[in-house]
Protein backbone atom coordinates (compact mmCIF):
# COMPACT_ATOMS: atom_id res chain seq x y z
CA UNK A 1 0.00 0.00 0.00
CA UNK A 2 1.57 3.11 -0.98
CA UNK A 3 1.29 6.57 0.48
CA UNK A 4 -1.28 7.80 -1.94
CA UNK A 5 -4.15 5.01 -1.25
CA UNK A 6 -3.27 5.30 2.34
CA UNK A 7 -3.89 8.72 2.62
CA UNK A 8 -6.94 8.62 1.08
CA UNK A 9 -8.67 6.96 4.06
CA UNK A 10 -9.80 7.92 7.65
CA UNK A 11 -9.23 5.09 10.36
CA UNK A 12 -13.07 3.40 9.48
CA UNK A 13 -12.12 3.46 5.70
CA UNK A 14 -8.95 1.69 6.36
CA UNK A 15 -10.50 -0.90 8.85
CA UNK A 16 -13.38 -1.50 5.85
CA UNK A 17 -10.55 -2.34 3.87
CA UNK A 18 -8.68 -4.72 5.71
CA UNK A 19 -12.35 -6.37 6.97
CA UNK A 20 -13.01 -7.04 3.20
CA UNK A 21 -9.27 -8.16 2.39
CA UNK A 22 -9.16 -5.57 -0.02
CA UNK A 23 -5.40 -4.80 1.84
CA UNK A 24 -4.06 -6.80 4.44
CA UNK A 25 -3.01 -5.03 8.19
CA UNK A 26 0.32 -5.48 7.65
CA UNK A 27 0.07 -3.90 4.57
CA UNK A 28 -1.95 -0.47 6.21
CA UNK A 29 1.32 -0.41 8.96
CA UNK A 30 3.68 -0.71 6.62
CA UNK A 31 2.43 2.12 4.87
CA UNK A 32 2.35 4.10 8.45
CA UNK A 33 6.02 3.12 8.99
CA UNK A 34 6.87 4.35 6.13
CA UNK A 35 5.26 7.73 6.24
CA UNK A 36 6.74 7.99 9.96
CA UNK A 37 10.25 7.29 8.73
CA UNK A 38 10.00 10.22 6.17
CA UNK A 39 8.57 12.64 8.07
CA UNK A 40 9.72 11.94 11.89
CA UNK A 41 13.57 12.89 11.20
CA UNK A 42 11.81 16.62 10.32
CA UNK A 43 8.89 16.46 12.96
CA UNK A 44 10.34 15.07 15.86
CA UNK A 45 6.37 13.34 16.97
CA UNK A 46 7.59 10.44 17.90
CA UNK A 47 8.58 9.68 21.74
CA UNK A 48 8.87 6.39 21.58
CA UNK A 49 9.35 3.62 18.38
CA UNK A 50 7.29 0.43 19.54
CA UNK A 51 6.88 -1.22 15.93
CA UNK A 52 8.21 -4.30 17.03
CA UNK A 53 5.66 -4.40 19.51
CA UNK A 54 2.82 -3.87 16.67
CA UNK A 55 4.47 -6.22 14.31
CA UNK A 56 3.46 -9.04 17.14
CA UNK A 57 -0.21 -7.80 17.11
CA UNK A 58 -3.09 -10.79 17.25
CA UNK A 59 -5.92 -8.57 16.03
CA UNK A 60 -8.15 -10.36 13.46
CA UNK A 61 -9.37 -8.38 10.15
CA UNK A 62 -12.30 -10.93 10.52
CA UNK A 63 -14.08 -9.86 14.11
CA UNK A 64 -16.99 -7.45 13.55
CA UNK A 65 -16.92 -6.78 16.84
CA UNK A 66 -13.51 -4.90 16.40
CA UNK A 67 -14.63 -1.91 14.02
CA UNK A 68 -11.20 -0.59 13.78
CA UNK A 69 -8.91 -3.68 13.51
CA UNK A 70 -5.58 -3.25 12.18
CA UNK A 71 -5.64 0.41 11.66
CA UNK A 72 -2.39 2.21 12.87
CA UNK A 73 -2.74 4.13 16.02
CA UNK A 74 -0.57 6.06 18.33
CA UNK A 75 -0.86 6.69 22.01
CA UNK A 76 0.39 9.95 24.03
CA UNK A 77 3.36 9.69 26.40
CA UNK A 78 1.32 10.67 29.02
CA UNK A 79 -1.48 9.21 30.92
CA UNK A 80 -2.05 6.43 28.29
CA UNK A 81 -0.33 3.51 30.44
CA UNK A 82 0.52 0.30 28.02
CA UNK A 83 1.74 -2.21 29.41
CA UNK A 84 4.86 -3.30 29.24
CA UNK A 85 5.88 0.13 27.27
CA UNK A 86 7.26 3.38 28.79
CA UNK A 87 4.86 6.59 29.99
CA UNK A 88 7.73 9.38 30.31
CA UNK A 89 5.21 12.41 30.64
CA UNK A 90 8.00 14.30 29.18
CA UNK A 91 9.82 14.35 32.47
CA UNK A 92 13.55 12.82 33.23
CA UNK A 93 12.14 12.13 36.03
CA UNK A 94 10.07 9.74 34.45
CA UNK A 95 12.57 8.04 32.23
CA UNK A 96 12.67 4.87 34.21
CA UNK A 97 9.00 4.11 34.15
CA UNK A 98 7.72 0.92 32.45
CA UNK A 99 4.05 0.34 32.97
CA UNK A 100 2.53 -2.73 34.92
CA UNK A 101 -0.39 -2.62 33.31
CA UNK A 102 -3.06 -1.15 30.69
CA UNK A 103 -4.90 1.90 31.36
CA UNK A 104 -8.97 1.60 30.59
CA UNK A 105 -8.67 3.75 28.07
CA UNK A 106 -5.58 1.97 26.31
CA UNK A 107 -7.42 -1.38 26.85
CA UNK A 108 -10.59 0.09 25.04
CA UNK A 109 -8.26 1.72 22.21
CA UNK A 110 -7.18 -2.39 21.82
CA UNK A 111 -10.23 -3.82 22.07
CA UNK A 112 -11.38 -1.51 19.22
CA UNK A 113 -8.47 -3.31 17.05
CA UNK A 114 -6.16 -0.46 16.83
CA UNK A 115 -2.75 -1.43 16.16
CA UNK A 116 -0.59 0.98 18.31
CA UNK A 117 2.75 1.46 17.14
CA UNK A 118 4.63 4.13 19.29
CA UNK A 119 3.75 7.09 21.71
CA UNK A 120 4.07 10.22 20.52
CA UNK A 121 5.69 13.30 22.54
CA UNK A 122 4.18 15.55 25.05
CA UNK A 123 5.46 18.94 26.82
CA UNK A 124 6.46 18.11 30.52
CA UNK A 125 3.20 17.05 32.51
CA UNK A 126 1.27 18.13 29.64
CA UNK A 127 1.22 21.65 31.21
CA UNK A 128 2.60 23.99 28.28
CA UNK A 129 1.17 25.00 24.61
CA UNK A 130 4.32 23.89 22.54
CA UNK A 131 5.74 20.25 22.42
CA UNK A 132 9.62 21.05 23.44
CA UNK A 133 11.36 18.91 26.20
CA UNK A 134 14.68 17.80 27.18
CA UNK A 135 14.27 14.31 26.50
CA UNK A 136 12.54 14.87 23.30
CA UNK A 137 13.39 18.06 22.24
CA UNK A 138 11.53 20.18 19.57
CA UNK A 139 8.41 19.00 18.03
CA UNK A 140 7.77 20.40 14.72
CA UNK A 141 4.22 22.02 12.64
CA UNK A 142 4.27 19.87 9.38
CA UNK A 143 2.79 22.76 7.62
CA UNK A 144 5.93 24.99 8.60
CA UNK A 145 8.86 23.73 10.31
CA UNK A 146 9.93 26.72 12.36
CA UNK A 147 6.17 26.79 13.80
CA UNK A 148 5.13 25.22 16.88
CA UNK A 149 3.08 21.83 16.52
CA UNK A 150 1.43 23.20 19.47
CA UNK A 151 0.71 21.81 22.98
CA UNK A 152 0.23 19.63 24.99
CA UNK A 153 -0.56 16.68 22.05
CA UNK A 154 1.19 18.55 20.00
CA UNK A 155 3.20 14.91 18.68
CA UNK A 156 0.17 13.80 18.07
CA UNK A 157 -1.90 16.19 16.10
CA UNK A 158 1.48 16.37 14.01
CA UNK A 159 1.21 12.82 13.12
CA UNK A 160 -2.35 13.14 12.30
CA UNK A 161 -1.56 16.15 10.07
CA UNK A 162 1.43 14.97 8.32
CA UNK A 163 -0.42 11.43 7.68
CA UNK A 164 1.14 8.99 9.65
CA UNK A 165 -1.61 8.02 10.83
CA UNK A 166 -5.66 8.68 10.67
CA UNK A 167 -6.39 9.28 14.22
CA UNK A 168 -3.77 9.82 17.46
CA UNK A 169 -4.73 10.01 20.98
CA UNK A 170 -4.94 12.98 22.64
CA UNK A 171 -5.67 14.73 26.21
CA UNK A 172 -7.04 18.03 26.88
CA UNK A 173 -7.21 20.15 30.48
CA UNK A 174 -6.71 24.17 28.97
CA UNK A 175 -6.53 22.93 25.25
CA UNK A 176 -4.29 20.38 24.83
CA UNK A 177 -6.38 18.48 22.47
CA UNK A 178 -7.70 21.64 21.02
CA UNK A 179 -4.54 23.83 20.29
CA UNK A 180 -2.44 21.30 18.26
CA UNK A 181 -5.08 20.61 16.41
CA UNK A 182 -5.51 23.91 15.48
CA UNK A 183 -2.45 24.26 14.74
CA UNK A 184 -1.71 21.90 12.75
CA UNK A 185 -5.39 22.32 10.78
CA UNK A 186 -6.95 18.55 11.81
CA UNK A 187 -10.11 17.96 14.06
CA UNK A 188 -9.36 17.57 17.86
CA UNK A 189 -11.91 15.79 19.80
CA UNK A 190 -12.13 16.54 23.58
CA UNK A 191 -14.93 14.53 25.01
CA UNK A 192 -17.86 15.51 27.75
CA UNK A 193 -16.26 14.97 31.35
CA UNK A 194 -16.45 11.62 32.30
CA UNK A 195 -16.54 9.35 29.13
CA UNK A 196 -13.15 8.54 29.36
CA UNK A 197 -11.48 6.78 32.30
CA UNK A 198 -8.22 7.24 34.33
CA UNK A 199 -9.33 3.89 35.56
CA UNK A 200 -7.21 2.03 37.13
CA UNK A 201 -4.70 4.97 38.50
CA UNK A 202 -7.31 7.74 38.95
CA UNK A 203 -10.99 8.51 39.05
CA UNK A 204 -10.44 11.58 37.24
CA UNK A 205 -7.47 14.73 36.35
CA UNK A 206 -7.22 18.08 37.38
CA UNK A 207 -10.90 17.33 39.12
CA UNK A 208 -12.00 16.36 35.63
CA UNK A 209 -11.10 19.37 33.80
CA UNK A 210 -8.78 17.02 31.89
CA UNK A 211 -10.36 14.29 29.06
CA UNK A 212 -9.00 12.29 26.86
CA UNK A 213 -9.62 10.91 23.38
CA UNK A 214 -7.78 11.85 19.93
Amino acid sequence: MNFQDYIRYDAVGLAELIRKKEVSADEVLQAALNRLDEVNPKLNLLAHDLRERAAAWQGSSENADTPLSGVPFLLKDLLADWEGAPTWSGSRMMQHYIAKQNSDLTQAYLDAGLRVFGKTTTPEWGAYAVTETEIYGITRNPWHLDYTAGGSSGGAAAAVASGVVPAAHGSDGGGSIRLPAHNCGVFGLKPTRGRSSYAPNASEAWQGLVCDHV
